[in-house]
C-alpha cells in the first residue's frame, strides 16, 4: 500500500455533486493498493497514520499525532500511485490492483482507521470520478509505502 498523508486545515470529496465526506484539522489521506498488499500492511499502515506526530505542540514543534490534537481523516482511494513512469510518457497502471482484491482492502482500511481513531472516518468511492479539495497546512505531505517498513 501506498499512502500520500497531507496535513489539512480542510479537505473533502466529492462524487457527482455530492459531498461524500469531509473534514477540518487532520490528514487526506489518498490510498493506493496493489495485489500484494495484505491486512497486516492495512493495520501496520493505519497505527503508522495515526500515530504520525506531524502537528504542532504547544512550542509549535511537529510533535503531536492526529489523534492527540482530536483530528479527523478523509480517506480517498488512488489507483494513481502506482503508476508506472520509466517508459513513454503515458503512465501505466499495472501495479495498482483491479476492484475484486482494492474494494475490500479499501473498505478494510476504513474500518482500521475509525478503529485505530475511534471515530467514523469519511471516505471517497472507491472507482468513483471524485473531486478532492483541501487546504493543505504548512504544507506538510508525507509518502509512505509499506513495502519499506524497515
Amino acid at each position: 500500500m501506498r499512502a500520500v498523508i497531507q496535513r489539512v486545515t480542510r479537505a473533502s470529496v466529492t462524487v457527482d455533486n455530492n459531498i461524500t465526506g469531509s473534514i477540518e484539522t487532520g490528514l487526506l489521506v489518498l490510498l493506493g493498493i496493489e495485489d500484494t498488499d495484505t491486512t497486516e500492511d492495512i493495520t501496520w499502515l493505519s497505527n503508522k497514520i495515526t500515530n504520525l506526530r506531524i502537528f504542532n505542540d504547544v512550542q509549535g514543534v511537529m510533535n503531536q499525532s492526529v489523534k492527540e490534537v482530536d483530528g479527523n481523516i478523509l480517506l480517498v482511494s488512488q489507483f494513481t500511485l502506482y503508476a508506472a513512469t520509466k517508459k513513454g510518457n503515458r503512465p501505466s497502471y499495472i501495479r495498482a490492483s483491479k476492484p475484486d482484491i482494492a474494494i475490500p482492502l479499501y473498505e478494510q482500511m476504513i474500518v482500521q482507521v475509525g478503529l485505530d481513531m475511534g471515530k467514523e472516518i469519511p471516505a471517497g468511492i472507491f472507482g468513483a470520478d471524485m473531486k478532492v479539495e483541501l487546504l493543505n497546512d504548512g504544507p506538510v505531505t508525507i509518502i509512505i509505502d509499506t513495502k519499506n517498513k524497515e
